[in-house]
């Protein structure tokens, strides 16, 4: 089978990519070969003949919503066989379940008054049947798919719909049945709210229960392997209900205004989770204050343990949450307690966070999911060999038990990426199409997350309601607490001798684990202040991602652990920062978690569009770009095929509060401007009563007249970061 790009096909309303596929559907003898009485398939080539048939592939590439709409009754005729899936997983960016349910059914969904080519001008019984056919394949792929899009108490009203419908086109149909079970079953549940074991807030605790600082006892006698699989089992309840679409850039990014407080809930359920991981973690070694340094050292070598049991159980969100939590300055800077952790386990923790690494836009493990996400159980490689060891008798008795594993990701990986190409990629192409290229890219994330939430129906984990309870009860540390413990921990831990070969000893470890080298230079000690906006994406922006640090907070119980780094300080600093999964994330630039930073961070984001695959992208200009001419997504700091993506803040707010915004090199101050003051939800004709300022350094910025090309006029030799300031 060969492929070959036919070019496009325009037609009213639409854009059509199309591809030829040729394929041999015969070999036979040729006349010399049959003369002799030979077969083909028994002959050398020179003596066959073989036959080829070429058929026309179309793929919608841009359209209206009508059309995009009667693409679903004619895809499979033009062999676009993933378009429903695709269409059905992105609609939410472009149009609402009533405006696409009501093209289907009344408009389509009618026989005489369906606008269908071949089928419109025919009003016999065998078009009317193969019409009904269509519509049943699509009505069918949308309840199995999306169940959810027809969940509106109190009065579903497009389930209504679609129930007459089939009351009056498809009486006593298996399909009429479904819906009347679907209703009846959104009509006796109440609306889904998040699960109660992933909640810390007091409100969601027994009656007669208080929120309490961990008892080092207690959580001492819950056993590594059983901790690891009770966290994994809260993931996986959450994971799993995670709806796709919310994960859509144009969703998540809407998530800090007002009216979208509940927008993306099962989105935000995980990041409540992950959060509430991570200062479990703290809590559990600062929280007490007598405990002396051997005695807080064993705790770090449990949450390691636990982290390792995590990665056997191929949770990589819990994973991420803990190595976030031991890397956060207030538990980073306990050097002495560092040193009275074991060699063999610092290499553990090495090896974890490695996998985290930011290198070539966490290519590390990027790689490692998709690889666990097919396997059935987890790939164990360590470069030291008790570790390894270890790894594998573990991992024995998981394969002795029969149960396969699934996968549960970090899912601020596919956010961050979700995002970006929301940025990059124009939603509309010239004509005011639709931009259907852009919603097949974002679908080939969207159908990651399927995969991986199909493979975490293979775990078997029973709750364990004791460790549920204790997790649910512990109260977690704010900011100020965490760092004024690992103070006065530090300071205690200073009264203590030690030797200078155990010093100088620590001292290499620690900084080989955190730099790569000999050199170490603990982080400054100065009190952390609180931060109006979150971690290592702090943020309002457009772009990013769910970690211990992706998100800004909007409420002060929400605290996340955001690793920082920046040029002053070589050495990765861990800094504590309020969080709420409400704020919006931002992707980081060059590995950094902070906007001016340049050097790298574990548990952070580094900008995902540096590391997104070639495509291409539609000219602000010139509308579609044939695919023939691939383009370089734009990416944050860097000035590629004339475009690039600067973050935008308001004057007066913290500067890791911006937005993302795509910028070409026809863009002046006027239409910057207005799309800034878009994105921050404030009134876009203010634009004469702004200005916009580049800022090169702590005391120097860059103001721009009133009709300056921004692209042009920016200064590209420093981080591209503005300031949107009120004249």
């Amino acid at each position: 089978t060969t492929f070959q790009d036919g070019g496009e096909e325009v037609e009213d309303g639409a854009v059509y990519n199309v591809t030829l596929k040729k394929v041999q559907i015969q070999q036979a003898a040729n006349k010399g070969a049959r003369w002799l009485g030979g077969e083909g398939d028994q002959l050398p080539p020179e003596h066959t003949v073989r036959q080829y048939e070429t058929s026309k592939i179309r793929a919608i590439k841009a359209g209206t919503l009508e059309k995009l709409v009667e693409n679903l009754l004619t895809a499979f005729g033009d062999a676009d066989f993933s378009y429903i899936s695709i269409f059905l997983a992105t609609y939410r960016a472009f149009a609402s379940p009533r405006a696409v349910l009501e093209l289907l059914l009344d408009r389509f969904g009618n026989l005489e008054t369906s606008s269908q080519g071949e089928v419109a001008n025919l009003n016999s019984l065998e078009s009317e049947m193969v019409l009904r056919a269509e519509i049943a394949s699509v009505l069918r792929a949308w309840l199995d798919q999306c169940s959810e899009d027809f969940r509106e108490p109190p009065d579903y009203v497009c389930l209504l719909k679609l129930l007459d419908y089939l009351k009056n086109n498809m009486p006593n149909s298996d399909m009429e049945s479904r819906v009347q079970n679907l209703l009846k079953q959104f009509q006796n549940q109440e609306v889904e709210a998040v699960d109660g074991f992933c909640s810390t807030s007091s409100s969601e605790l027994v009656d007669g229960e208080e929120l309490e600082i961990s008892n080092p006892e207690e959580f001492s006698s819950f056993q590594d392997h059983v901790v690891a699989e009770q966290l994994t089992y809260m993931d996986v309840m959450l994971f799993r209900r995670v709806v796709p679409y919310h994960c859509l850039g144009s969703i998540w990014s809407q998530r800090d205004k007002k009216e979208n407080k509940n927008l993306a809930p099962t989105v935000r359920a995980t990041i409540t989770q992950f959060n509430a991981v991570t200062k479990c973690v703290i809590s559990t070694i600062l929280g007490t204050r007598e405990l002396k340094i051997q005695q807080r050292a064993k705790i770090i070598e449990k949450w390691i343990h636990i982290a390792h049991e995590c990665r056997i159980l191929k949770n990589f969100s819990s994973l991420r949450a803990i190595i976030s939590a031991l890397q956060s300055n207030s538990i980073y800077r306990l050097k002495t307690t560092w040193m009275c952790v074991s060699k063999d386990i610092l290499l553990m923790y090495e090896e974890l966070s490695e996998i985290f690494s930011d290198h070539d836009n966490y290519l590390t493990s990027r790689e490692l999911l998709m690889k666990e996400a097919t396997s059935k159980f987890a790939n164990l490689d360590s470069s030291e060999k008790e570790n390894q060891k270890k790894s594998q008798k573990r991992l024995q008795l998981q394969k002795n038990k029969g149960v396969m594993q699934g996968t549960v990701p970090y899912l601020g990986t596919f956010l961050t990426d979700l995002i970006m190409l929301d940025t990059a990629l124009q939603d509309y192409v010239e004509g005011g199409l639709i931009n259907f290229e852009k919603r097949r890219r974002e679908f080939e994330v969207i159908a990651q997350i399927k995969l991986l939430q199909s493979s975490c129906n293979s775990y078997c984990l029973i709750p364990d309601q004791k460790f549920i309870q204790w997790f649910r009860r512990q109260r977690h540390l704010t900011e100020e607490e965490s760092y004024r413990l690992s103070r006065e921990a530090e300071a205690a831990a200073d009264t203590n001798i030690l030797s200078p070969k155990s010093q100088k000893s620590m001292v290499k470890r620690i900084s080989i684990l955190f730099l790569g080298t000999d050199v170490f230079t603990p982080p400054k000690e100065q009190p952390l202040k609180s931060s109006p906006v979150g971690g290592s994406s702090g943020e309002s922006t457009d772009s990013a991602s769910v970690s211990s640090c992706e998100f800004n907070h909007s409420e002060t119980e929400d605290v996340c652990v955001t690793p920082i780094s920046s040029p002053e300080d070589p050495l990765k600093k861990v800094q504590l920062r309020p969080l709420h999964a409400a704020g919006r994330p931002k992707t980081l630039a060059q590995g950094s978690c902070s906007d001016k930073g340049s050097g790298s961070s574990k548990g952070s984001i580094s900008d995902p569009g540096s590391g997104l695959d070639s495509g291409s992208i539609p000219s602000r200009d010139s509308g579609l770009v044939p695919s023939s001419a691939p383009k370089v997504l734009p990416v944050y700091n860097q000035q590629s095929e004339g475009s690039c993506i600067i973050r935008v803040s308001m004057d007066g707010l913290h500067a890791s509060v911006y937005k993302s915004i795509l910028i070409t090199n026809q863009d002046r101050i006027p239409d910057v401007t207005q799309r800034a003051l878009l994105k921050h939800n404030l009134e876009p004709d203010a634009v004469e009563d702004y200005e916009l300022v580049q800022v090169i350094s702590e005391d120097k910025e860059l103001v721009f007249p009133r009709d300056a090309n921004v692209f042009y006029g920016m200064n590209s030799h420093v981080n591209f970061n503005f300031i949107l300031r009120k004249k």
